[in-house]
């Protein structure tokens, strides 16, 4: 059987000078079935996006760390705010602490254990800033502001316990909106990466179809060989046309 070269004798397809033309005319030839199939990724990941993965809620309380200043304070003011920003990496490791977490289930009354509770909050501030965030996510855009908001209350209140301070000013408070959206899953982002990833296998697929179809169809395919053309094989007559032939010429 004679099989189409696709490749030259260093290995490229088709030469250097016609190896994208190829290429475009093997896209071409397969664009029904590349739409297809990134049609088909766009509408499993719009899916997925829409009916199949939970929607991610979140909430933000703010506190702002502020040492207070006396006139028996022995530090000077700039090295007073080197020790507050000092710390603020304490209060993040405190924060989601079993000490703050329990007493935050206990009062909620939440179903859930503390390393679960942990895993949903998030903590973070600006560097050379005293303003911490704690953010939650939650399946329930309530439960994320409750969380949120009774973290930042028993925080303040079990710090001075915890380290002797009474440094903790909540700055905001997390509030339920009617109006709030889902952070995760982002629909329209996944959707376009759908479309991507979809429109990238296709054309991965649509080459591998070709490139695995070596047998000669067309007169064409002889001459990107560059093999002279002996002859052609015409198409056989069918009984019927036969028949109806002979009939006209009788």
């Amino acid at each position: 059987m004679i099989h189409r070269q696709w490749f030259d004798e260093g290995g490229n397809l088709g030469g250097r000078s016609n190896g994208l033309k190829k290429i475009f005319k093997i896209l071409r030839k397969r664009i029904y079935l590349i739409l297809s199939l990134t049609i088909v990724a766009i509408g499993i990941t719009a899916a997925l996006s829409y009916f199949v993965i939970t929607p991610i809620y979140q909430a933000q309380t703010q506190f702002l760390v502020n040492q207070t200043v006396n006139d028996q304070e022995v530090y000077a003011r700039a090295q007073q705010l080197e020790t507050d920003l000092q710390l603020i990496n304490t209060y993040n490791v405190i924060i989601k602490s079993p000490a703050i977490l329990n007493k935050v289930i206990d009062k909620l009354d939440l179903n859930i254990p503390t390393e679960k509770l942990a895993e949903q909050i998030i903590v973070s501030s600006e560097s050379n800033s005293k303003v911490v965030n704690i953010k939650v996510l939650h399946t329930d855009s309530e439960k994320a502001v409750t969380i949120s908001n009774t973290v930042a209350i028993v925080f303040k209140e079990e710090i001075p316990k915890l380290m002797s301070v009474d440094n903790i000013n909540i700055l905001s408070e997390a509030k339920i909106s009617k109006d709030s959206s889902p952070v995760k899953p982002n629909k329209l982002l996944n959707i376009v990466l759908g479309a991507v990833i979809g429109f990238v296998i296709s054309v991965g697929f649509a080459l591998l179809l070709e490139f695995l179809d070596t047998t000669i169809k067309t007169e064409s395919d002889i001459e990107e060989l560059a093999l002279p053309v002996i002859g052609l094989v015409g198409v056989f007559p069918t009984e019927k046309n036969y028949k109806s032939r002979k009939a006209r010429r009788a």
